[in-house]
């Protein structure tokens, strides 16, 4: 089993920068991609940054290049997203997931994860 625990969501003005962490435990998810996703109200979950194992495959959602990173620490148990830039449209519940069902499948769709956390809320204000 995998438990998936996110951090680092708030409150800040356009322009602004958040970063955060999600926890994992579980024996086997040093080896699993992990991924961030996001929801506002009245949206469907769109994937934001995704990453393998090793850091090796990295794909980021076209509305965010260049203004967020996402990585893992070297544990492989912690996944981050650096956001700089925010924007009033970044505002969601960003969740993070693990576990990637189908690698030749999207790494940006939320079918495709297995486990996911509870998530963090992110507010960007004009």
């Amino acid at each position: 089993q995998v438990q998936l625990v996110e951090s680092g969501g708030g409150a800040v003005q356009a322009g602004g920068s958040l970063r955060l962490s999600c926890a994992a435990s579980g024996n086997t998810i040093s080896a699993n991609s992990m991924a961030w996703f996001r929801q506002a109200p009245g949206k469907e979950r769109e994937g934001v940054a995704a990453s393998s194992s090793g850091g090796n495959i990295i794909v980021y959602a076209d509305s965010v290049k260049g203004r967020f990173t996402i990585s893992r620490d070297r544990n492989k148990k912690t996944l981050n997203l650096q956001m700089d830039t925010l924007q009033p449209e970044d505002s969601a519940m960003y969740y993070c997931a693990a576990d990637l069902l189908r690698s030749n499948d999207s790494r940006l769709k939320p079918r495709n994860y297995k486990y996911w956390g509870q998530g963090t809320q992110v507010t960007v204000s004009s």
